[in-house]
Protein backbone atom coordinates (compact mmCIF):
# COMPACT_ATOMS: atom_id res chain seq x y z
CA UNK A 1 0.00 0.00 0.00
CA UNK A 2 2.82 2.41 0.92
CA UNK A 3 4.60 1.54 -2.29
CA UNK A 4 1.50 2.42 -4.34
CA UNK A 5 1.24 5.83 -2.64
CA UNK A 6 4.96 6.38 -3.19
CA UNK A 7 4.59 5.62 -6.94
CA UNK A 8 1.60 7.95 -7.22
CA UNK A 9 3.46 10.77 -5.47
CA UNK A 10 6.50 10.17 -7.66
CA UNK A 11 4.39 10.34 -10.83
CA UNK A 12 2.59 13.48 -9.61
CA UNK A 13 5.90 15.14 -8.79
CA UNK A 14 7.32 14.27 -12.23
CA UNK A 15 4.22 15.60 -14.00
CA UNK A 16 4.41 18.80 -11.96
CA UNK A 17 8.12 19.29 -12.70
CA UNK A 18 7.62 18.52 -16.39
CA UNK A 19 4.76 21.01 -16.71
CA UNK A 20 6.76 23.73 -14.94
CA UNK A 21 9.82 23.14 -17.04
CA UNK A 22 7.89 24.08 -20.17
CA UNK A 23 7.33 27.62 -18.89
CA UNK A 24 10.53 28.84 -20.42
CA UNK A 25 14.12 29.56 -19.63
CA UNK A 26 14.96 31.89 -16.77
CA UNK A 27 16.39 35.16 -18.04
CA UNK A 28 18.67 37.27 -15.91
CA UNK A 29 17.61 40.88 -15.67
CA UNK A 30 19.27 43.86 -14.12
CA UNK A 31 17.16 45.75 -11.58
CA UNK A 32 18.64 49.00 -12.85
CA UNK A 33 16.97 48.42 -16.25
CA UNK A 34 13.51 47.89 -14.73
CA UNK A 35 11.57 51.05 -13.87
CA UNK A 36 10.33 51.30 -10.30
CA UNK A 37 7.08 53.10 -11.07
CA UNK A 38 4.16 50.92 -12.12
CA UNK A 39 3.17 53.38 -14.85
CA UNK A 40 6.71 53.40 -16.25
CA UNK A 41 6.83 49.59 -16.23
CA UNK A 42 3.50 49.47 -18.08
CA UNK A 43 4.79 51.91 -20.72
CA UNK A 44 7.99 49.87 -21.13
CA UNK A 45 5.98 46.66 -21.58
CA UNK A 46 3.78 48.29 -24.22
CA UNK A 47 6.78 49.61 -26.17
CA UNK A 48 8.42 46.16 -26.03
CA UNK A 49 5.24 44.50 -27.28
CA UNK A 50 4.49 42.66 -24.05
CA UNK A 51 1.37 44.60 -23.09
CA UNK A 52 -1.57 46.52 -24.45
CA UNK A 53 -2.51 50.16 -24.26
CA UNK A 54 -6.03 51.46 -24.14
CA UNK A 55 -4.82 54.92 -25.22
CA UNK A 56 -7.50 57.49 -24.38
CA UNK A 57 -10.33 55.04 -23.87
CA UNK A 58 -12.11 56.91 -21.09
CA UNK A 59 -11.04 60.39 -22.06
CA UNK A 60 -12.28 62.91 -24.56
CA UNK A 61 -15.72 63.48 -25.96
CA UNK A 62 -18.29 60.74 -26.20
CA UNK A 63 -20.98 60.57 -28.83
CA UNK A 64 -24.03 58.65 -27.68
CA UNK A 65 -26.71 57.71 -30.18
CA UNK A 66 -30.20 57.37 -28.75
CA UNK A 67 -33.41 56.76 -30.62
CA UNK A 68 -34.84 60.02 -29.27
CA UNK A 69 -31.97 61.99 -30.82
CA UNK A 70 -32.30 60.44 -34.28
CA UNK A 71 -34.83 62.42 -36.36
CA UNK A 72 -35.26 59.65 -38.94
CA UNK A 73 -36.13 57.14 -36.23
CA UNK A 74 -38.51 59.52 -34.46
CA UNK A 75 -40.22 60.45 -37.72
CA UNK A 76 -40.76 56.79 -38.57
CA UNK A 77 -42.35 56.04 -35.20
CA UNK A 78 -44.53 59.12 -35.48
CA UNK A 79 -45.66 58.23 -39.00
CA UNK A 80 -46.60 54.62 -38.25
CA UNK A 81 -47.96 55.20 -34.75
CA UNK A 82 -51.40 53.88 -35.78
CA UNK A 83 -49.95 50.43 -36.51
CA UNK A 84 -49.29 47.84 -33.80
CA UNK A 85 -45.56 47.20 -33.54
CA UNK A 86 -44.01 43.75 -33.23
CA UNK A 87 -40.27 44.45 -33.31
CA UNK A 88 -38.55 47.74 -32.59
CA UNK A 89 -34.76 47.45 -32.51
CA UNK A 90 -32.81 50.70 -32.63
CA UNK A 91 -29.38 49.07 -32.54
CA UNK A 92 -30.37 46.68 -35.33
CA UNK A 93 -32.07 49.46 -37.28
CA UNK A 94 -35.40 47.75 -37.89
CA UNK A 95 -39.07 48.29 -37.15
CA UNK A 96 -41.62 45.58 -37.93
CA UNK A 97 -45.34 46.11 -37.50
CA UNK A 98 -47.92 43.48 -36.74
CA UNK A 99 -50.53 42.43 -39.28
CA UNK A 100 -53.04 45.24 -39.75
CA UNK A 101 -56.34 45.70 -41.50
CA UNK A 102 -58.56 48.75 -41.42
CA UNK A 103 -61.72 46.69 -41.87
CA UNK A 104 -62.41 43.86 -39.44
CA UNK A 105 -64.51 42.01 -42.01
CA UNK A 106 -61.73 42.09 -44.59
CA UNK A 107 -59.41 39.15 -45.16
CA UNK A 108 -56.59 41.36 -46.45
CA UNK A 109 -53.87 42.32 -44.00
CA UNK A 110 -50.66 44.29 -44.39
CA UNK A 111 -47.40 44.18 -42.47
CA UNK A 112 -44.69 46.83 -42.86
CA UNK A 113 -40.97 46.41 -42.29
CA UNK A 114 -38.73 49.48 -42.11
CA UNK A 115 -34.98 48.92 -42.36
CA UNK A 116 -32.68 51.83 -41.53
CA UNK A 117 -29.65 51.75 -43.81
CA UNK A 118 -28.21 55.05 -42.60
CA UNK A 119 -28.93 57.78 -40.06
CA UNK A 120 -28.83 60.46 -42.75
CA UNK A 121 -32.07 61.95 -43.98
CA UNK A 122 -31.93 60.72 -47.57
CA UNK A 123 -34.22 58.63 -49.72
CA UNK A 124 -31.79 55.70 -49.75
CA UNK A 125 -31.55 55.65 -45.95
CA UNK A 126 -34.78 53.67 -45.62
CA UNK A 127 -35.90 50.39 -47.09
CA UNK A 128 -39.62 49.84 -46.64
CA UNK A 129 -41.15 46.45 -47.39
CA UNK A 130 -44.90 45.89 -47.44
CA UNK A 131 -46.21 42.35 -47.03
CA UNK A 132 -49.76 41.37 -47.81
CA UNK A 133 -51.68 38.46 -46.34
CA UNK A 134 -54.82 37.29 -48.11
CA UNK A 135 -56.95 34.70 -46.40
CA UNK A 136 -59.88 32.80 -47.84
CA UNK A 137 -62.99 31.69 -45.95
CA UNK A 138 -61.24 28.51 -44.73
CA UNK A 139 -58.45 30.62 -43.20
CA UNK A 140 -55.91 29.47 -45.77
CA UNK A 141 -53.62 32.45 -46.04
CA UNK A 142 -51.12 33.47 -48.67
CA UNK A 143 -48.39 35.94 -47.75
CA UNK A 144 -46.45 37.89 -50.35
CA UNK A 145 -44.29 40.97 -50.61
CA UNK A 146 -45.96 43.60 -52.73
CA UNK A 147 -44.82 46.71 -54.53
CA UNK A 148 -47.36 49.12 -53.20
CA UNK A 149 -47.81 52.85 -53.27
CA UNK A 150 -47.98 52.57 -49.47
CA UNK A 151 -44.20 52.11 -49.30
CA UNK A 152 -43.41 55.20 -51.37
CA UNK A 153 -45.97 57.31 -49.52
CA UNK A 154 -44.62 56.16 -46.16
CA UNK A 155 -41.06 56.92 -47.23
CA UNK A 156 -41.98 60.40 -48.43
CA UNK A 157 -43.91 61.12 -45.24
CA UNK A 158 -41.09 59.84 -42.99
CA UNK A 159 -38.44 61.86 -44.82
CA UNK A 160 -40.57 65.01 -44.69
CA UNK A 161 -41.21 64.59 -40.96
CA UNK A 162 -37.52 63.83 -40.32
CA UNK A 163 -36.47 66.99 -42.14
CA UNK A 164 -38.85 69.04 -39.98
CA UNK A 165 -37.56 67.38 -36.81
CA UNK A 166 -33.97 67.95 -37.90
CA UNK A 167 -34.57 71.67 -38.41
CA UNK A 168 -36.11 72.10 -34.95
CA UNK A 169 -33.20 70.28 -33.31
Amino acid sequence: MKFKIFVQMFLLLNILLFSLSSCGIYRKTDARDTPTSGLDRARKNVTEGRGISLKNLGKGSTNYEFASSNPLWRATLTTIDFLPLTTVDYSGGIIITDWYTDDLQSNNYIKITVNFLSNEIRSDSLKIIVHQKKCDKNNNCKISSINSIIATELQASILKQAAILNQTK
